[in-house]
C-alpha cells in the first residue's frame, strides 16, 4: 500500500457542522490522506459553558491561536449558517495574520449561491467544492475558487497568498 500523507490542519466550522469535519477527514484518507486536525470540538457541556459566558473570550481566542500555529493550512468548512458564526470570522482572520493557507471547502448537497464569511471572502487560498481531488489540490497548494456545484467563481476580493 502507498504511503500515507499527513497534513497538520486546523479544520473551523460551524459546530452544527461536526459532521462535515468528520467527512472531510473521510474524503483525505480515500485519497491517501490523513488529515491529524488540531481544531476545537464542544462537547454540548463545553459549549453552555461557553455560551454562558463561564469560559472568557480571551481563553477561546489564545486556545484557537495555539491550535492553529500548530496547523500547516486551515480549512473552513461552509455551511448554510457558517457565515452567521463570528469565531469563524476570527478563526479565519486569525489565521490570516499566521500565514497559513485557507482552504474553503463547501458542505456536501450544498446548492445555488452561499453566503461566505466575511474574511473568507478577503483571505481564501482556495475555495472548492465537496469533492475528494479538489481538497487534496488544495492541500497541495493548488489555487481554485468554485461554487458548490465545482464550477468556477469569481475569486472575490482579495486572497491569501502564500510564498
Amino acid at each position: 500500500m502507498a504511503k500515507e500523507i499527513k497534513k497538520n490542519v486546523f479544520v473551523s466550522h460551524h459546530h452544527k457542522d461536526d459532521a462535515s469535519v468528520d467527512g472531510v477527514s473521510r474524503l483525505a484518507a480515500a485519497k491517501g490522506y490523513q488529515l491529524r486536525n488540531s481544531s476545537v470540538r464542544m462537547k454540548p457541556e463545553n459549549q453552555r459553558r461557553a455560551d454562558e459566558k463561564k469560559i472568557s473570550d480571551r481563553t477561546i481566542a489564545r486556545l484557537l491561536r495555539m491550535k492553529m500555529r500548530w496547523a500547516g493550512q486551515v480549512i473552513v468548512v461552509i455551511g448554510k449558517e457558517t457565515h452567521t458564526r463570528p469565531w469563524v470570522n476570527w478563526e479565519i482572520q486569525a489565521a490570516h495574520q499566521l500565514g497559513k493557507p485557507i482552504i474553503g471547502v463547501y458542505e456536501n448537497g450544498l446548492k445555488g449561491e452561499v453566503k461566505l464569511p466575511e474574511n473568507l471572502e478577503k483571505y481564501a487560498t482556495t475555495i472548492v467544492a465537496w469533492r475528494s481531488d479538489a481538497i487534496i489540490n488544495a492541500l497541495e497548494g493548488k489555487t481554485s475558487f468554485e461554487k458548490p456545484d465545482g464550477t468556477e467563481r469569481s475569486k472575490g476580493q482579495g486572497g491569501n497568498v502564500v510564498c
